[in-house]
């Protein structure tokens, strides 16, 4: 098979979907590599690099999408990206669909076989190719945040861990699985008054048994949530349901009545944020600020450390990539009902059931898609 790297193009994205160590695996098991030029460069990994490994260099995208059999990517396809798929070309990368009637169009339209990240599951019930980057967006949305609160930042100029003599933040973390508790590690370790708020009883007691006293925890109503939130210094937002939009926790009311130069950091904006007044940023221009509350919403925040990121995702996705060389997709997906869960696209059809229910698709069922 001939596996196609592509340069991402979104906003100050520099991570990349082949690292040369993956590349070197794929063609030392006989398949094919082309990397467009500067693929790797956000990275530290010069073309030189990836051809050491085995591949050939393209030129530019609109090559890599011409000849490759699957396309191996970080972000989701740009309109123009979405332009040069093939029809059965297989698309793997993240894609969050559910907020993205656009892009979800636009890969119908393609025919292509379209494989998210996000949505691949594991025997144990997590999510194994978005579980790397949350712990990146986790820790990040503390230190996001914490820059945030300061005051030439917009902030209302409060020290996260405060001083001696000097009460600390109280930062909430809303959602407490991959994400929540990584912010919660990052919270803590600055010093931070720092509450994790969840609807799992055994998520709250897995991060008491992680963390114990410096931790507290509350189980998620509306009521915990307002109250909770009104007093925050800094709201982070890790909720997540696979494949669909995320819920709306945080309501623009209370939102209005939060302290003035509070922050809230939305992780969840893959999937349209759990906040009512989120709205996807960029790294270029990361806040905006509505009722006195500084909304921190980039949606590719682990493209800031795109060296952690790019590394820590390729440990997960390697092995997958190798699969699908190798058994080709039609197997791979038959024999891996975990991999089976993350076609979201194939051939013209939805095939994963909330993005079909949040966008108005017909939902095919993804073991009977495959063989059409």
């Amino acid at each position: 098979m001939l596996i196609g790297v592509p340069r991402e193009i979104k906003n100050h994205e520099y991570r990349v979907g082949m690292t040369p160590q993956s590349i070197q695996e794929v063609t030392h098991h006989g398949h094919q590599a082309l990397v467009e030029t500067n693929a790797g460069a956000g990275v530290g990994a010069s073309d030189e690099d990836y051809q050491r490994a085995g591949a050939s260099i393209a030129a530019n995208a609109a090559e890599v999408f011409e000849k490759a059999d699957m396309i191996v990517k970080v972000k989701e396809p740009q309109a123009e990206e979405r332009a040069m798929l093939n029809p059965g070309q297989v698309l793997f990368t993240y894609l969050h669909l559910a907020p993205d009637p656009d892009q979800t169009r636009d890969l119908v339209a393609s025919g292509a076989v379209c494989i998210a990240y996000e949505t691949v599951t594991s025997p144990l019930g997590g999510l194994p190719l978005l579980a790397p980057m949350s712990e990146v967006a986790g820790r990040l949305a503390v230190q996001a945040g914490a820059h945030c609160l300061e005051k030439v930042q917009g902030g209302k100029g409060v020290l996260l861990g405060g001083v001696p003599g000097v009460d600390p933040a109280k930062v909430v973390i809303i959602g407490g699985g991959v994400v929540g508790t990584h912010a919660a590690h990052i919270a803590i370790g600055m010093g931070a008054n720092t509450w994790v708020i969840d609807r799992s009883t055994d998520a709250l007691k897995s991060l008491w048994r992680q963390f114990g006293r410096p931790l507290d925890t509350v189980y998620s109503t509306r009521f915990a949530i307002e109250e909770h939130v009104l007093e925050a210094d800094l709201v982070i937002g890790g909720v997540l349901i696979p494949g669909a939009a995320a819920p709306k926790l945080v309501t623009a009311e209370m939102i209005k009545a939060m302290k003035p130069g509070s922050v809230v950091v939305d992780v969840a904006i893959d999937q349209g944020g759990c906040f009512e007044t989120s709205h996807p940023t960029t790294h270029a221009d990361p806040t905006y600020v509505v009722d006195d509350v500084v909304h921190y919403c980039v949606a590719n925040m682990p493209g800031a450390v795109p060296r952690t990121s790019t590394y820590a995702l390729n440990n997960v996705t390697l092995p997958f990539v190798l699969t699908l060389a190798e058994k080709g997709y039609k197997k791979a997906l038959e024999d891996d009902p975990h991999l089976r869960n993350g076609l979201n696209v194939h051939k013209g059809h939805v095939t994963q059931k909330e993005v079909a229910r949040d966008l108005g698709y017909e939902f095919r069922d993804p073991h009977e898609a495959i063989y059409d």
